[in-house]
């Protein structure tokens, strides 16, 4: 089974997508489960983890609602506030969905560095192990030795790193992203999406070999049995369609043995969402 660990649903709405800048005008459309389902079937993957784009449980329930209604979409990675102090009555009403199997906040556009490391944020997280949840870490390069805090401080929960924690592609720079990253997959409780590298690359003049430095590196800090890949569709289409964007880990992982390769491709992803 493959499985595209990471891409989202939208009816897009100025408001909610305010992140969504001038600069990014494709993606002011709709994107839908019947724009992403033949795409997937025509990269042979059989389904997908849908995961949250703006901050709100209303959007968690919609995510959910498609979900339940397409049966590619095998998880949902939602949102709730995890700082709110009723958390468990703030919630619940998602929290009891089958298809729920993570929360992500966007910790990257939070204006402070150590937004993670708040109490009412570690409240939060100490809750979702005993719900069978995951925790999606999106973060900058900056960021991640504040994440190596956080996912030290919880070493039962289930981390997952998005995006290669967002390397400056673009501009060929490894340093101080190397290190950091280094150090957070010492913690075994961590995984790491494989995605989200085309739009930090130069979106018009990237090629293949600009990821190899990077690639190199994640496999060898995670290795081929904590990574899954993703394509962060439709935000990936800012730089490269869903195939091309696929095709860059498809192609490097051919070096690797059937085994890791299905792992990298699907079966982790299954495991480390329980789907």
């Amino acid at each position: 089974m493959r499985l595209d660990a990471h891409q989202h649903f939208w009816k897009y709405d100025p408001h909610d997508y305010h992140w969504i800048t001038d600069q990014m005008a494709a993606l002011k459309h709709d994107y839908l489960p019947g724009n992403l389902s033949p795409l997937l079937a025509a990269n042979g993957f059989d389904g997908c983890i849908a995961v949250q784009a703006v901050q709100t449980t209303a959007e968690t329930s919609w995510l959910l609602d498609l979900a339940d209604e397409h049966d590619f979409i095998r998880g949902v990675v939602g949102w709730v506030d995890l700082c709110a102090p009723d958390q468990p009555d703030t919630w619940a009403h998602v929290a009891a969905r089958k298809k729920l199997v993570g929360v992500r906040h966007i910790l990257q556009g939070e204006p402070d560095d150590q937004f993670m490391l708040r109490a009412d944020f570690r409240r939060g997280i100490a809750q979702l192990a005993e719900r069978g949840l995951a925790y999606d870490l999106l973060v900058y390069p900056r960021h991640l030795p504040v994440a190596v805090q956080l996912v030290r401080a919880f070493p039962a929960q289930r981390f997952v790193l998005d995006h290669i924690g967002k390397p400056p592609i673009a501009v060929g720079l490894l340093a101080p992203w190397e290190s950091d990253l280094r150090e957070l997959a010492r913690c075994e409780n961590v995984h790491c999406k494989v995605s989200g590298m085309v739009t930090e690359a130069d979106w018009k003049r990237w090629q293949a070999k600009d990821f190899k430095r990077y690639l190199d590196v994640v496999f060898d800090a995670f290795g081929a049995e904590r990574l899954m890949i993703g394509s962060d569709w439709p935000v990936c289409t800012l730089a490269a369609d869903h195939a091309a964007t696929m095709r860059i880990v498809i192609d490097y992982v051919r070096q690797l043995q059937p085994e890791m390769r299905d792992a990298v491709l699907g079966s982790n992803c299954a495991r480390f969402y329980r789907v």
